[in-house]
C-alpha cells in the first residue's frame, strides 16, 4: 500500500512540473530595448509571492503589470497602501515582445515617491 501511494505522489508530482514552470515566465519575452511608460490608474494588485501584479487600462487595453518580489518591493519603501485600487501610478518597464498586453515594471511612481524595482 505504502509503495502505491508513493508512486501515486510522484506520479502526480510530474504531471504538475509542466504546468508550473508554465505558469512562470522568463525575462527573454519582453522587449528590453524600448521602456513603456504609463501613467492611470490601478484597476487590481496583487500583493504576493513570487511576485506582485497589478492591472492598468493604457491605449484601449488592460495591461497585466508584473511587479517585484514583495521583499524587495517593501525593503526599497512601496507599500501594500500605495498600491490600491484606484490610486494613480506612473509604471515604467518593458512590454512583452509578442504583443501581449503585459508590462515587466522596472519603476513605479506611487504616492509621490519613485522605487526601482528591478
Amino acid at each position: 500500500m505504502r509503495k502505491t501511494l508513493m508512486i501515486a505522489a510522484a506520479a502526480l508530482a510530474m504531471a504538475a512540473a509542466p504546468a508550473a514552470s508554465l505558469a512562470h515566465h522568463g525575462w527573454s519575452s519582453y522587449d528590453a530595448t524600448e521602456t513603456v511608460r504609463v501613467t492611470g490608474p490601478l484597476t487590481d494588485v496583487t500583493w504576493g509571492n513570487p511576485h506582485g501584479t497589478a492591472k492598468v487600462a493604457h491605449q484601449g487595453k488592460t495591461w497585466d503589470v508584473i511587479l517585484a518580489p514583495v521583499s524587495r518591493m517593501e525593503a526599497r519603501g512601496l507599500t501594500r497602501d500605495m498600491l490600491g485600487p484606484g490610486k494613480t501610478v506612473t509604471l515604467e518597464g518593458y512590454a512583452r515582445r509578442d504583443g501581449t498586453a503585459e508590462l515587466r515594471l522596472e519603476r513605479i511612481t506611487a504616492a509621490g515617491k519613485t522605487v526601482e524595482l528591478r
